[in-house]
């Protein structure tokens, strides 16, 4: 049987609880792998159109915006260290959430994807979907998906 090599993993974090937990996961498995950590924001700038024109924020709240999704992503990446990760880089984007994720993976050539599932079920999941359920379903390598736990059954952790 061949030994897996996780060299690269992706772990992307929208700052929640479950993509935190996650990011601890993802982590650890840094640490025993010996892999490069990427964790990765993925967001959306609203833009709204009327008539002929496109109305986007000004450029003072996008730069406050990208300064706070730098500095929440330089201290995951260093509690990322703190639990082990030889090395840990970060990236942020813009566009869909399970599109870009699945491109940054493949472009990256990450070899695992770890993420957070928020536990979303019954007509919440179907109105809202599900990111994680998406980049399953559409990602060139295996995704590991980390139940929030604070939904786990007792005993586990």
């Amino acid at each position: 049987m061949d030994e897996i090599e996780w060299k690269r993993i992706c772990c992307p974090i929208d700052f929640s609880q479950p993509s935190q937990d996650a990011a601890r996961v993802a982590a650890r498995l840094s640490h025993r792998f010996g892999s490069e950590l990427q964790l990765l924001h993925v967001f959306q700038l609203p833009v709204y159109s009327f008539l002929d024109a496109a109305v986007t924020l000004p450029a003072s709240v996008v730069n406050e915006l990208l300064e706070r999704i730098d500095s929440q992503l330089a201290q995951s990446a260093r509690e990322a260290e703190q639990l082990g990760a030889p090395k840990v880089l970060t990236e942020k984007v813009d566009g869909a959430a399970h599109i870009e994720i699945v491109k940054f993976a493949r472009e990256t050539h990450c070899d695992l994807i770890v993420m957070g599932t928020h536990g979303h079920s019954g007509v919440r999941h179907a109105l809202i979907g599900s990111v994680t359920e998406k980049v399953v379903r559409s990602a060139d390598c295996p995704v590991l998906t980390i139940r929030p736990l604070s939904r786990r059954p007792e005993g586990r952790g």
